[in-house]
């Protein structure tokens, strides 16, 4: 028998690491955002994304292993100097499009070059350019498949990273679900009207705060649902700061025609100082 390699091994003990631990992709807060996807007043409220190319030649596409056997992909900015920083973004529905790889790179230059930025890809390079696809692209992932996705990224990271998550919609609630599957390694979650986890065990295992930020015009992510969200995080014991905007589901989006900038320039200045604290840059 071949001895195992030693990105295996990693796998393996991340893996087991994870089964010992908090549950990640927990089915009751990701099955009921991909739920969201049967309601037609929820795909309506994503237009169809504005056309844009990505042209920077500062990122690089990656590729690593999976416990699944089966590779996942990601876009990364690599740090100026070799750091064990990581911060891991998380798509919209649509995938890892052409906004996500801009709002990466504006991320890891914010933060001075001092952070790997890396994108990860939940969807096996599949890109939606409308809602109903993404709707469709969505609910077509195994939560077993998510799940190894994260996986994957955490070993990619390394077993010293010290993991930062941030998303927006569908990645929102993932970027949360990714900081409970890092467990010591997360250092804090940045959460953009993304399904809040409702289960307060798991969110009794979250090693860091949560920066959350909401539009009370959302129908997919209520006010009642970010009110429980704040009420659950409170009984775990855990710090969640939330940031709430007259505005709808999307709003950060600068693809959707309902973009609101004012509410986004906020909103990205407390999640950039939040980054910077994390890190301690």
């Amino acid at each position: 028998m071949k001895p195992l390699s030693i990105l295996t091994l990693l796998l393996l003990m991340v893996a087991g690491a994870f089964a010992q631990t908090a549950p990640c992709c927990h089915t009751d807060a990701v099955t009921e955002f991909a739920s969201l996807a049967n309601r037609e007043d929820f795909r309506m409220a994503h237009k169809d994304p504005l056309p844009y190319t990505y042209t920077s030649n500062a990122g690089v596409p990656v590729t690593f292993n999976t416990p699944d056997g089966t590779p996942a992909h990601g876009f990364l900015f690599k740090a100026k100097q070799p750091t064990n920083k990581y911060l891991f973004v998380y798509q919209e529905w649509y995938g890892l499009n052409d906004y996500i790889k801009k709002q990466s790179e504006k991320l890891f230059i914010d933060m001075d070059g001092k952070v790997n930025v890396l994108a990860v890809d939940m969807y096996d390079q599949k890109i939606a350019t409308n809602r109903e696809d993404a709707a469709k692209l969505m609910q077509a992932a195994s939560h077993e498949r998510y799940k190894a996705i994260m996986q994957g990224a955490l070993a990619y990271a390394g077993p010293s990273a010290k993991i930062a998550a941030i998303g927006w919609c569908f990645g929102g609630g993932i970027a949360l679900q990714s900081g409970l599957l890092n467990g010591a390694q997360n250092i804090g979650v940045v959460m953009y009207y993304g399904m809040p986890e409702k289960d307060v065990a798991s969110l009794k295992t979250l090693n860091a705060p949560v920066l959350g930020f909401f539009g009370n015009k959302d129908k997919g992510i209520t006010p009642a649902i970010v009110d429980e969200f704040e009420k659950n995080m409170k009984a775990a014991g855990k710090t969640l700061t939330v940031k709430r905007y007259d505005a709808d589901h999307g709003f950060a989006n600068p693809s959707n025609p309902i973009f609101d900038s004012a509410a986004t320039a906020d909103a990205y200045k407390y999640a950039l100082a939040f980054l910077k604290q994390q890190f301690g840059l």
